[in-house]
């Protein structure tokens, strides 16, 4: 899921990463609206407040909504940078880097929250989208440019478009490739509204507050584990697999 690049990347590995990152992209979505009415995933509608202020000559108050833009850009900078740095490195799965500092930052986020007062939200909205900045540009990264689980805008748009051309086979004749992309689309839709639901009742309803950060953070470090145990086990097996191959052909060369 982590791991697979080019070629040996198939549809079931996009969507795994698509349904969890995703899921928790609208986790972190609900809950940084709900903590501070911001939208802490994407930059659209911060970009249209930061032009507004701006024509308005207001450009104080349209440095806030700058930083915002500014926070999710250097997150996707440095995930690339990071998985660009250490990509030769095969004792090391370069997307774990990326992954790591974004669960770091939810839980340290929701530590704070629960012993300090916080007095500059806008702090913790940067963070936020630091974090999502990351993300975005690690899915982006490893699945080819064909995931992206912060906003949906473009997804829509995209789904739009494939929607429409299942209806002109003649012009689009590849229909199986059509369907799972489509595919692909919904669940990361899905899965990112269902993100949003579970943070907003674990947020409002059990009260967590910014607490569900953490729960979002363990998603991740499970995705991780998991890959991680799933890679060796299947390392383990070929192992295996070959040294019973080749004692199977040492002990029919003893019989010739």
């Amino acid at each position: 899921m982590f791991r697979h690049q080019g070629r040996s990347r198939t549809l079931k590995h996009n969507l795994r990463i698509a349904t969890i990152l995703s899921f928790v992209a609208g986790i972190v979505n609900v809950t940084g609206f709900l903590a501070f009415q911001q939208l802490t995933t994407n930059v659209t509608g911060h970009f249209a407040l930061f032009i507004s202020d701006v024509a308005n000559f207001e450009f104080w108050k349209g440095t806030v909504y700058f930083l915002y833009i500014f926070s999710f850009l250097f997150g996707s900078f440095l995930s690339s940078f990071l998985i660009e740095r250490y990509r030769e490195s095969k004792k090391l799965n370069v997307f774990v880097i990326p992954t790591l500092m974004e669960c770091f930052i939810l839980i340290t986020i929701a530590v704070f929250s629960d012993v300090l007062e916080i007095k500059y939200p806008d702090f913790i909205v940067c963070a936020l989208l630091f974090a999502m900045g990351l993300q975005n540009s690690l899915v982006t990264k490893i699945s080819n440019a064909v995931v992206r689980t912060t906003h949906l805008t473009g997804l829509f748009t995209d789904l739009g478009i494939e929607l429409s051309q299942l209806f002109f086979p003649k012009t689009h004749p590849h229909v199986e490739k059509i369907k799972s992309t489509i595919k692909l689309r919904v669940f990361i839709i899905c899965f990112f509204f269902m993100g949003g639901i579970v943070g907003g009742f674990i947020y409002s309803r059990m009260n967590f507050k910014l607490n569900t950060l953490v729960f979002a953070s363990l998603i991740l470090l499970a995705s991780l584990f998991f890959d991680d145990f799933r890679f060796k086990l299947i390392l383990a097996k070929r192992k295996y697999k070959h040294k019973r191959k080749h004692k199977h052909r040492k002990n029919s060369l003893s019989h010739i």
